[in-house]
């Protein structure tokens, strides 16, 4: 089978898998590809004079959003415009659109597609890497707080290891150092892995810095043991949904 067969049958398992339906004014197509809960995608359809406008009504940002990724930060915003920038899009309300002529109908809505499974993927499929995006947002609260800090600060401990810290918030007139470890998925494993760091790294601090864990609390209840074992290693846990309370001692 040569590649133009190969072509023809993509082309004919597409139309063959799509379908329609008119509501509301709107054509609401159904395509085959699925999203990440393996439901088909829809995107919709109508005619505006000359032009036609094609959207995905919201779903695909609400989808994420009401899944707890938020697109809150200025980082991720950035991210999303520069995805639907690479295929032509725009947001309007919150859905992801474009307006397309008749003789261009068929690569915009290709080009939707590919958008809404790439937005997908760049915030979904990377919650792997939502402690980056847990650390921005703490980086960026320290920023709105006026806290001085220098981030992804390396310290070598007592056993010859090095261990990174987070943010560092220098001594000041009336506050001592201050050491954070960001902690984004705040289990029994990652308490224990900041323990070690502070331990082994606390003999070679001024002997009054403090410690804190920045636990990340905004989809799951912090276990009692955690935050148990962290005040017993004089770490001061700082729960994100209590960072106000905290505000005050980081910034002086």
């Amino acid at each position: 089978m040569n590649t133009e067969n190969l072509v023809d049958q993509y082309f004919s398992w597409l139309k063959s898998k799509t379908a329609w339906r008119e509501i509301n004014g709107w054509t609401e197509i159904t395509t085959p590809y699925l999203d990440r809960h393996n439901d088909y995608i829809q995107i919709y359809l109508r005619q505006n004079g000359d032009e036609w406008e094609l959207t995905d009504d919201g779903e695909t940002l609400t989808d994420l959003i009401q899944s707890g990724c938020e697109l809150d930060t200025p980082r991720r915003k950035a991210l999303l415009q520069t995805t639907l920038n690479g295929f032509g899009m725009h947001l309007a309300n919150g859905a992801i659109t474009v307006k397309t002529k008749q003789d261009s109908f068929a690569l915009r809505k290709h080009n939707l597609i590919q958008a809404i499974l790439a937005v997908n993927d760049l915030f979904y499929l990377a919650r792997a890497s939502v402690e980056s995006f847990f650390f921005e947002d703490v980086a960026l609260w320290m920023d709105d707080s006026d806290i001085r800090y220098t981030q992804r600060v390396k310290f070598s401990g007592r056993t010859g290891y090095d261990h990174l810290f987070d943010f560092v918030v220098p001594k000041s007139k009336k506050e001592p150092e201050r050491i954070l470890r960001v902690v984004n998925n705040p289990a029994k494993d990652q308490a224990n892995a900041a323990i070690l760091s502070w331990v082994d790294t606390k003999e070679a601090r001024p002997s009054n810095s403090v410690a804190y864990a920045v636990l990340n609390d905004k989809e799951r209840i912090i276990p009692d043991g955690v935050v148990e074992a962290l005040k017993n290693y004089d770490i001061t846990p700082l729960p994100w949904s209590q960072r106000d309370e905290f505000r005050e001692r980081l910034a002086a």
